[in-house]
Formats: C-alpha cells, structure tokens, sequence
C-alpha cells in the first residue's frame, strides 16, 4: 500500500532514534554486567529488546507503506561513564523520544493514518509509563538513599 511521504518521512526518522537508543541501552547493559550490576544488566538488556522491537514494527511500517528504511542513519549516542550519568543520558533520550512520538502523531493525524498514529500511541506508552517513569525512580533512589546503597541493591 503506497503511504504517504510525510508519514514515511517521520517513520524514518523515529527509527533512527530507536537504533539509537538500542544501541545505548546495548552498551549500557554491557558496562553493567562487566561492572557486576547484574539487576541493571537485566534490567537494560530488557530495555535493548523493547527499542529493538519498536524499531521493528516501524521498519515494518515503513515497508508496508511502501518505504525503504534506511538502518545506517541514526541518531548520535550519549553513553555514560558511571550509573547516574547513564541514567541523565537515558531520561533525556526517553524525553526526546516522547516528543517526536508526539509530533510524528501529529503528522499521522494529519494524513490521516490512524493505523500509524495506533502503533505510535502503544511506543508511546511504553516509552512514557516505562522507560522514562523508571529511569526517574531510579534517580530519585539514588537520591534518596545514596549513590553506594542503590548500587548495592543492583548486585
């Protein structure tokens, strides 16, 4: 079914967020496990498998619409050096994929493709209720009972 250019347009640039975020969540998930955070591990190879799975459905989207996704472009990594700052750099990615969520529903809305815009609404979800609501307890732990003590319960 040929899509509307406006719509792939917006399709391909969330996915370049979402390799990215992948990719984050991915080395992340790695600097956790080899620093013996294995509860953090986990936790990020779970978040890894989420953005892989939106990326998925949008490239799959995006084929049905008759695209072609592009997987060498995505968006630049902000890896961090130590638990809070992997966090900070999660949140503010989780942040800035809820606003082009927003705004690529926008456009869907617009076109009129309300399959699309379904399919955002879930990524939506997902990215508000559990990646950003978790990464912003995490930091308030952390705030809460200390640097040392969180990273213990994450042995």
């Amino acid at each position: 079914m040929k899509g509307n250019d406006r719509v792939i347009n917006v399709l391909k640039t969330l996915l370049a967020g979402e390799l990215a975020a992948r990719d984050q969540y991915f080395i992340h998930s790695r600097m956790c496990d080899d620093w013996g955070l294995t509860k953090l591990f986990a936790h990020y190879e779970h978040e890894r498998q989420e953005e892989s799975a939106h990326a998925d459905a949008i490239i799959r989207r995006i084929l049905f619409l008759e695209g072609v996704p592009d997987l060498n472009n995505q968006d630049s990594l902000n890896v961090g050096f130590d638990v809070p700052s992997m966090f900070k750099n999660d949140l503010a990615l989780e942040y800035h994929v809820v606003g082009a969520l927003k705004a690529a529903m926008k456009i869907c809305e617009e076109e009129q493709d309300y399959v699309t815009r379904e399919m955002l609404r879930s990524q939506l979800d997902d990215t508000e209720q559990d990646h950003a609501y978790y990464l912003e307890k995490q930091l308030g732990l952390i705030d809460k009972i200390g640097l040392q003590n969180y990273l213990q319960s994450q042995m």
